[in-house]
């Protein structure tokens, strides 16, 4: 039987290899010790055990071996903020395990008496108050591409909840544009006066900024809701056209969709101005263009979906022309106060895709289009992707840009608590991190990550303020309340006593 080294290998740079063979060799002999001499279910329960265990250990293993091939961008990293970038590289070391360890190096790397993650930060004329993000997330529940009641609930409360940033999610620019009928558009004027409605909320009540994401859903238009079934088409006869840089559809059951004219980018390049204008109408404070998850923009920049032989096509520079003339287009109208938000997918998961590199490559051209922060995500352009997922999988491709190109960047993606935020942002990876079904679960995480870490962010609303403090729950309430009958119970004996 083969165990260690002999059966799986992690690199050297987090020194498990022994630490797995002896785990595998006391994996190995319970597994014989419970099932005897049937050798198949022995071996059978060995490999249910540690195989995912040595899966997780080699992802952590990897995460260190490309921080290690990618060193030279944190050379002129604050040699004490380098050494926690260095200690924290797996994501198995994290801010509060240091703090617990070793709380003079990391108040040494983080002098400030706020935690990382609520430090402010400014970009052009607007400073957020925070590093936390709601990430943009689809609702589904618009009529005819109007946001109505659910949609300002759902975002009134998260603009409540003490995030920095509050994202919408992507507004169509048009009724072409949607993903599904339920998308939220900004075509019609009284989406303008929809979405002023949710902004003006957000602005009295929650003190948060409030960004707009505009997109097109190109090829992957005219599907069903996603709990209807994911990027699946609608029933015969309700389907509308889509339209994509090349006739080349999402999957095997979507639509084939029709090449583009230049007389199409045209109108589309108008409908992103126009919708960059409504969203200025609205009073949004940061403009988000969507790039990623192989939507119309993003499927121009892959070379999974855009074929073309033309001027919009072939290498990275032809494939990113039109992009970049929408980003030109909306940077023209978008105040020069406002920032300008780009996301991306910095890679497509499949081989032939678009890549890393690709990606701090356009990141460049961006930031020389006057874009002022790259929202890095990643995937999602091909049905054939096979991501590797894990905790905070995406934030190196953030880190990556941020260091190689010199621009903010919002790292994104399996980022689930605030001690994750507080690592990523001490170590310099990302400069936001935006989270969503974590907000989905709690509308105030972000308050609440501020109470556990006893922080006053003065941030609750006075509808609210009872609220700010934690109450004890569960056995820790229980115990509470029976110390106090007992301090009440010793008193009024005393009191007889006497």
């Amino acid at each position: 039987m083969l165990v260690g080294d002999a059966a799986h290998t992690a690199h050297f740079s987090i020194g498990s290899g022994t630490k797995l063979a002896m785990e595998d060799a006391v994996s190995l002999a319970w597994a014989f010790r419970s099932y005897g001499d049937d050798v198949p279910a022995a071996t059978a329960a060995y490999e249910a055990e540690r195989r995912p265990i040595v899966e997780s250990t080699q992802r952590v293993a990897q995460a260190s071996l490309e921080w290690f091939e990618g060193i030279g961008r944190y050379v002129e990293q604050p040699r004490l903020q380098f050494a926690f970038n260095l200690l924290t590289r797996s994501r198995r070391v994290t801010y509060d395990n240091l703090r617990l360890r070793d709380p003079d190096f990391v108040s040494a790397v983080h002098p400030d008496p706020r935690p990382p993650m609520f430090m402010p930060l400014r970009l052009r004329g607007l400073e957020l108050r925070n590093r936390v993000v709601v990430s943009p997330m689809d609702m589904y529940s618009a009529e005819e591409g109007l946001p109505g009641d659910f949609h300002l609930v759902h975002l009134g409360a998260r603009a409540l909840g003490g995030a920095g940033l509050v994202m919408t999610e992507m507004i169509c620019v048009s009724d072409i544009g949607r993903i599904t009928p339920g998308c939220a558009g900004m075509y019609r004027p009284d989406h303008v006066e929809a979405w002023k409605r949710i902004v003006d909320f957000a602005h009295q009540h929650g003190g948060c900024a409030i960004g707009a994401q505009i997109g097109h859903s190109g090829r992957k238009g005219s599907t069903k809701l996603m709990w209807e079934g994911m990027d699946e088409p609608l029933p015969d006869g309700s389907n509308w056209e889509v339209i994509a840089p090349s006739a080349v559809a999402y999957g095997p059951q979507n639509q084939v969709p029709r090449e583009m004219t230049r007389a199409d980018m045209d109108v589309v390049r108008d409908q992103f101005v126009s919708a960059a204008s409504g969203a200025l109408d609205a009073g949004f404070d940061l403009l988000e263009v969507h790039m990623a998850h192989g939507y119309l923009l993003s499927s121009f920049l892959s070379p999974v979906s855009n074929l073309r032989d033309d001027w919009y096509g072939g290498s990275l520079e032809g494939r990113a022309r039109f992009p970049l003339e929408v980003l030109d287009a909306c940077r023209a109208v978008w105040p020069a106060d406002k920032p300008l938000s780009v996301r991306i997918s910095a890679t497509d998961w499949v081989p032939e895709g678009f890549t890393p590199d690709d990606a701090v490559a356009f990141a460049r051209m961006l930031a020389a289009h006057g874009c002022d922060l790259v929202d890095v995500s990643s995937g999602q352009v091909t049905p054939f992707e096979r991501p590797a997922f894990g905790r905070s999988y995406q934030t190196p491709f953030a880190d990556r840009i941020r260091h190689e190109v010199g621009i903010p960047v919002v790292a994104v993606g399996a980022i689930s608590s605030y001690d994750d935020v507080n690592t990523i942002i001490a170590a310099g990876r990302a400069d936001l991190c935006a989270l969503a079904r974590p907000h989905l679960y709690d509308p105030a995480w972000t308050l609440h990550a501020a109470a556990d870490q006893e922080f006053d962010m003065d941030a609750w609303v006075p509808q609210y303020q009872a609220g700010s403090r934690k109450p004890p729950a569960g056995r820790d309430r229980v115990r509470s309340e029976l110390e106090r009958t007992f301090d009440e119970v010793t008193l009024i004996s005393s009191d007889a006593r006497a």
